[in-house]
């Protein structure tokens, strides 16, 4: 089986630096991806698969992604070029595209973006293959051969529990893994390997993006907090000064 882990090249929310310019920021790997590019690995581990796909929609400069990925341990890395700013159904619209080209038997990605958190691509990717989907998972288990995965979701109720038959596309939770650290004798490696370049022209993928992001702004620091002496002066501090009661 061929396990495909579409990964987005995001700002380091570690670092302060403004998310509107981009300017001296750190770019990773999405958090919620490099989940799915470890639970990829660890299947292929347990010999439940023959391959790990990681692939991103980007331009060069996601290079450094990929070769992060590469030196965690896929098989192969593969950038689709594309410079526009790509909505989620745009991105759903090519990683099908892609799908089709690559036929894996499972699609592993990340539940959401952290400079976005639209949290919509896996569940459009399913719905334009007619595949079964699992989001929010933290843990996945194989059985039946390999043919049905059983996937423990987390909801605001508590556990949920489904399985789905593959091909299938599953979206991962924080819970799910711990990605592994990424040695420099690997990332040195990783810089010798090739990384396959394609286009949506190539892969037959016409794409619009029909939203438009107008602008971008950091947020607004908060002002430092005020610690009371009792209910009443909490209470006379909410109706008197912040005017919310």
């Amino acid at each position: 089986m061929k396990i495909l882990v579409p990964f987005k090249r995001v700002p380091d929310t570690a670092s302060m630096a403004s998310f509107a310019q981009g300017e001296g920021c750190q770019w990773v790997i999405n958090p919620f991806d490099e989940i799915a590019i470890e639970e990829a690995l660890r299947i292929r581990e347990r010999g439940a698969a023959t391959e790990v796909l990681a692939a991103t929609i980007a331009t060069p400069a996601a290079e450094e992604q990929l070769r992060s990925a590469l030196a965690m341990g896929v098989d192969r890395a593969l950038r689709v070029d594309d410079a526009r700013a790509l909505d989620p159904y745009a991105v759903a619209r090519i990683l099908a595209a892609l799908v089709h080209h690559e036929n894996p038997g499972l699609v592993i990605l990340g539940k959401q973006a952290v400079d976005d958190d639209a949290n919509q691509v896996g569940q459009m990717l399913a719905g334009l293959l007619g595949w079964p989907q699992a989001t929010f998972v933290s843990k996945i288990e194989f059985f039946e051969g390999g043919k049905q995965a059983r996937c423990t979701r987390e909801t605001d109720g508590g556990l949920e529990v489904i399985a789905v038959r593959l091909p299938a596309v599953i979206t991962t939770d924080l819970r799910l893994n711990e990605p592994r650290y990424v040695s420099l004798p690997g990332l040195m490696k990783a810089r010798r390997r090739p990384i396959e370049v394609m286009d949506c022209k190539q892969l037959g993928a016409q794409v619009q993006p029909r939203t438009v992001v107008l602008s971008s702004l950091p947020a607004s620091r908060r002002s430092a907090g005020i610690r009371v002496e009792s209910v009443e002066e909490l209470v006379d501090r909410l109706r008197q000064h912040d005017k919310v009661l």
